[in-house]
């Protein structure tokens, strides 16, 4: 009787492991796959997921549904996917404050370096520092001069506490030896209608914010954040050109993986995104919306990663900011 059920036991664990085994042997995907956006619709992440999302469906033959689930600076959706199983059906469209600021001025369920793979980057979008016409200067120089002359701090849009805008002037101001005051939103259009109305002077925004203002009159552009200037405003300069040797900043939107998601999988996803991103028409739409295609492999995503992290731990530094506080930074991460 005990040979008996041993017996029975065993056919039962073969049975699991043949049917486990040829689970894992059909091609992957299967059915579709969900791609979380830390954001709401309409805005950056939402519209560069939505053109790939579309991409890789046609490639791979199922769905890549698009889930927006805003909240925390992007950190919910970043926990989602930490807590995903790690079987390929389950994406995040991560932005660089997941990975390189929320956790560093908030305490999160997740660890950004642990808990996700890099599978690719699809772009980058470089920031833009801006002035309002009344200011009287054409040059990041001239705008130097301009604010060290003023008996009075000028103020800037830092759109909130710890988001991209504040730390990239943090750290601009940093390196000009200028004090500011930054100028707090919750974000929405009203940074840049302050902006535009004269209200605030001074904003390092978005790409894709300002260019269709580029040639308007109401704002003016100094200078580029990226390596090279934006072939959306060829005409603008880099800091870089504008004498600030190395200073580069570059925001980004990139596909990760929860930990442990097979390789192959990962790997397939990389070489699809590649193809997309070299395609013409998505190409001209990513340009239209400010982004520069990219489709990096697994291995350069992960080096731009371990680069960026303590770039923006000294950016949180010097913006006084709590390390690890009890609840993510207020105002959009963008």
């Amino acid at each position: 009787m005990q040979t008996r059920r041993s017996l029975l036991r065993s056919v039962a664990v073969l049975a699991a492991v043949g049917w486990a085994h040829a689970a894992r042997s059909e091609p992957w995907p299967r059915k579709p796959v969900r791609i979380i956006v830390p954001f709401a619709p309409g805005g950056n992440s939402d519209i560069v997921t939505r053109i790939v999302a579309q991409q890789l469906g046609e490639a791979l033959g199922h769905q890549f549904v698009v889930e927006n689930r805003p909240g925390a600076s992007g950190a919910l959706a970043a926990e989602t996917v930490a807590r995903a199983p790690a079987d390929g059906y389950t994406l995040f469209m991560a932005t660089l404050p997941q990975i390189a600021i929320v956790p560093v001025i908030a305490r999160t369920s997740y660890d950004p370096l642990k808990d996700f793979v890099p599978i690719s980057n699809i772009g980058t979008n470089p920031f833009v520092l801006v002035v309002h016409p009344s200011i009287k200067v054409d040059t990041v120089r001239q705008l130097i001069d301009y604010a060290r002359g003023q008996p009075e701090e000028l103020s800037y849009v830092a759109s909130g506490v710890g988001s991209l805008p504040h730390l990239s002037m943090v750290l601009f101001l940093k390196r000009a030896g200028l004090s500011m005051t930054p100028v707090m939103y919750k974000g929405g259009a009203a940074p840049l209608t302050d902006v535009i109305a004269g209200h605030v002077k001074i904003y390092f925004a978005n790409l894709s914010v300002v260019m269709p203002y580029a040639t308007s009159g109401v704002l003016r552009l100094l200078a580029v954040t990226g390596e090279q200037r934006a072939r959306q405003i060829p005409d603008v300069p880099t800091l870089i050109e504008s004498g600030f040797p190395d200073f580069t900043i570059l925001t980004w939107n990139g596909l990760m993986a929860p930990a442990g998601t097979p390789g192959d999988i990962i790997e397939r996803i990389a070489r699809e995104v590649r193809r997309a991103v070299e395609d013409p028409n998505v190409v001209e739409r990513l340009i239209g919306n400010g982004f520069d295609p990219v489709g990096n492999s697994p291995a350069e995503f992960a080096a731009m990663i371990a680069a960026d992290i303590p770039r923006w731990a000294e950016a949180v530094k010097l913006a006084g900011l709590q390390e690890n506080a009890t609840t993510p930074a207020s105002g959009p991460m963008q």
